[in-house]
């Protein structure tokens, strides 16, 4: 690793302006403080827009501070390297608005395909629709919501009638359009009801899902029944419509994505099951498949609040995860930026969107079916796999 970065590979900033370095190494012979980055007192001044902030400020000094800088700057390595970049939706982040931030990223081509939680793609409606959800209280008296139909996120009111049943209303308009005898994936029905809601709705530009369809970019749930979009296909499927929603399909679709990829990067806002479903395609690829065309993810950033030594997949560290093969390495490219992604992901996002030029759309959405078409090619004539399988399942002959 040279010198002038750190173990994540993030470039170290730049001390010969701020001030004379430590001369006083104690340390021993295996470390030369005179080569490392001096922290001094931090200047406001001249760093007054937030990317001049996240390099000027943030960068110079320790802690999170510093974790998120990097974060920053690593994404923008993502970008600047043509990288294919999945961004994974956990916590409630589209109540809290977050939706007009990753809008903007989609727009500038710098997110290409996303792993979601359903209720986040769910409240994401709202808004396209003029329902209302408004600023409320923490500390408010839920029996009192309770009895005037309110539901509560922390601080955020949701009314029951007004929004949530005017929402589940759309979701069923949009889901009569889809083939119920098809077998599709989870970005299939996304792209549907996002594709409804840019007809239908009053302000769909405030629709990340509308947004989604509309730029070609594949929108997938890792648990398709834990949401209200999930939810809601009890209504056809009680009344001999039931949608054919395969999530076997979006294990596959996911895996040709990154196949596809000469680079992988992730944005993991949060954790919980779409943190791991990112993560699962290399091995699907190089475990399941015995696809020798990748050996783990590139580019691995995540903003959480979860912690690693409680055991759960939220808090694993990208160095765990490298001992599965889903990152290519156990440091390098890899950051985690521990705080409130309310705050991180804004200040992220605005870094890139003022640092990196905009890229041209990949629409992958409009490539699934070819990707996932040689996919299914090469695992049909890969060797290891025919012999590995060869007493379970039936293998199209390979033509001389």
């Amino acid at each position: 690793m040279s010198e002038d970065r750190y173990p994540c590979g993030t470039k170290r900033p730049d001390s010969s302006s701020t001030g004379e370095s430590n001369k006083n190494n104690t340390s021993g012979k295996s470390l030369d403080l005179d080569k490392l980055p001096a922290i001094n007192p931090l200047q406001l001044s001249g760093n007054t827009d937030v990317a001049d902030m996240i390099d000027g400020v943030f960068a110079k000094s320790g802690f999170n501070a510093r974790r998120l800088a990097e974060g920053a700057q690593l994404y923008a390595r993502m970008i600047d390297n043509n990288t294919t970049i999945g961004m994974t939706l956990a916590g409630a982040m589209t109540p809290i608005g977050m939706s007009g931030v990753i809008i903007d990223l989609m727009k500038a081509g710098f997110i290409d395909f996303i792993i979601s939680t359903g209720a986040n793609l769910y409240h994401d409606l709202h808004r396209a629709y003029d329902m209302p959800m408004v600023q409320g209280d923490f500390l408010a008296d839920d029996n009192m919501l309770a009895d005037e139909s309110v539901a509560r996120i922390y601080d955020v009111f949701i009314h029951d009638d007004d929004t949530l049943e005017g929402t589940d209303e759309v979701i069923l308009e949009a889901m009569r359009d889809l083939d119920p005898a098809k077998p599709f994936s989870s970005a299939k029905l996304h792209d549907q009801i996002g594709r409804h809601v840019n007809k239908s709705a009053s302000h769909p530009e405030r629709s990340l899902v509308a947004w989604a369809a509309k730029l070609g970019v594949p929108i997938y749930t890792s648990s398709p029944g834990d949401s209200s979009i999930g939810m809601n296909l009890v209504v056809p499927y009680l009344f001999d419509k039931p949608m054919n929603l395969n999530p076997v399909l979006d294990v596959i679709e996911t895996a040709a994505i990154v196949r596809d990829a000469e680079t992988n990067g992730v944005v993991e806002v949060g954790g919980g099951s779409p943190k791991n479903f990112y993560l699962q395609t290399q091995p699907t690829l190089h475990q399941i498949l015995h696809d020798d065309t990748k050996g783990g993810h590139d580019y691995f950033l995540q903003l959480t609040t979860d912690s690693p030594h409680w055991g759960g997949l939220s808090g694993a560290t990208p160095s765990e995860a490298r001992s599965w093969g889903k990152v290519k390495d156990a440091v390098l490219n890899n950051v985690v930026v521990y705080s409130c992604a309310s705050l991180t992901l804004p200040l992220i996002a605005q870094y890139v969107l003022t640092r990196c030029k905009a890229r041209e759309q990949r629409r992958l959405l409009d490539r699934l079916d070819a990707m996932v078409k040689d996919l299914r090619k090469s695992a049909e004539s890969n060797e290891l796999l025919r012999k590995t399988y060869a007493d379970h399942y039936e293998f199209p002959s390979i033509k001389k």
